[in-house]
């Protein structure tokens, strides 16, 4: 198989680790503030999702550092994506304040 088209496969692959690790922490996190028993959510999750990465990138490597390293970089990738749709508009409180002058 073509080196490259392997890489594309690790890039894309690690965007679908990432995406499920950060989608994952999204989720628990929206689960877990409102729960009765938060820390069944938050440990269970962690330990879901982070054998779940740690599985994919074993799997994605083969003990390539090229593959894992670009696996990475989609994992990477994914959280920037994850962020910037997840974010949410809170102005910051110092920039919020007018600034009044002395009289």
């Amino acid at each position: 198989m073509n080196k490259y088209l392997i890489l594309a496969l690790a890039l894309i692959a690690g965007l679908l680790l990432g995406t499920i690790f950060f989608g994952g922490l999204w989720w628990t996190v929206h689960k877990g503030v409102f729960s009765n028993r938060p820390a069944f959510w938050f440990i269970g999750s962690r330990l879901l999702r982070m054998s779940f990465v740690l599985v994919g990138f074993y799997f994605v490597g083969q003990g390539d550092w090229q593959r894992l390293a670009t696996c990475l970089i989609g994992f990477i990738l994914a959280r920037l994506i994850i962020m910037r749709l997840t974010r949410t508009h809170i102005e910051h409180p110092i920039k919020a304040k007018e600034v009044g002058h002395a009289p």
